[in-house]
């Protein structure tokens, strides 16, 4: 059980993402040249068309270095069903075929129905570290089919993981191995950078255009 290790996202995409990039660029001197000169419309055309060649190229090669997030070795639902697998509990209960799902990459565990729901998130919880997994508790509300569940799992897996890993929504409990962690807190700190440095080109151009 396991992932391959990170590899660089590739130069063709990192082109593609320069090019995004570009193409917002664009569009704001565009916009900023709109404005100041109404009448130059080639420069406008030039800005639209240009800036995201230019941006593809400049920092495409750059944007493809950046490290992609590994891609698991093994499917990772078949994983966890081989490992769950003991926990069946018969036709009309809890079972690996009817209540363990995925995607690809992401498992959906159903705990409903099971009369050992944190047994089955004690055995899948290391494998968090590699794959991520979605564990479905309900609202945890009056009307629910098992109203307490969802606070048992979440409060067996607030003790077990720490707040960075584990997402909460209405119905489903998600915990994040550690790669992806990184790999997000990678694309926000990018993310940071190019909002202030955008906003910056911007000012410069509207002071030149002016």
């Amino acid at each position: 059980m396991g992932e391959t290790p990170s590899q660089r996202i590739g130069l063709w995409t990192g082109v593609q993402a320069g090019a995004f990039l570009g193409l917002f660029l664009g569009f704001s001197l565009a916009v900023v040249s709109a404005l100041t000169n109404p009448d130059e419309l080639v420069q406008l055309v030039q800005f639209l068309c240009l800036t995201p060649l230019i941006s593809a190229v400049a920092i495409g090669p750059f944007l493809g270095l950046r490290k992609a997030p590994p891609r698991p070795t093994e499917d990772p639902l078949e994983v966890v069903r081989t490992l769950l697998e003991p926990m069946n509990e018969g036709q009309g209960r809890w079972r690996v075929l009817s209540h363990v799902r995925g995607d690809g990459r992401t498992v959906r565990i159903d705990l409903h129905q099971s009369r050992q729901p944190l047994a089955i998130i004690a055995a899948t919880l290391p494998v968090t570290q590699d794959y991520p997994i979605r564990y479905i508790v309900g609202r945890g509300s009056a009307g629910s089919r098992q109203p307490e569940l969802r606070q048992q799992a979440l409060g067996y897996i607030e003790n077990h993981i720490d707040i960075g890993r584990r997402r909460r929504s209405t119905s489903s409990i998600d915990i994040v191995p550690p790669s992806a962690i990184e790999h997000m807190e990678a694309t926000h700190r990018m993310h940071r950078r190019l909002f202030y440095i955008l906003p910056i080109i911007v000012f410069f151009a509207w002071l030149e255009m002016r």
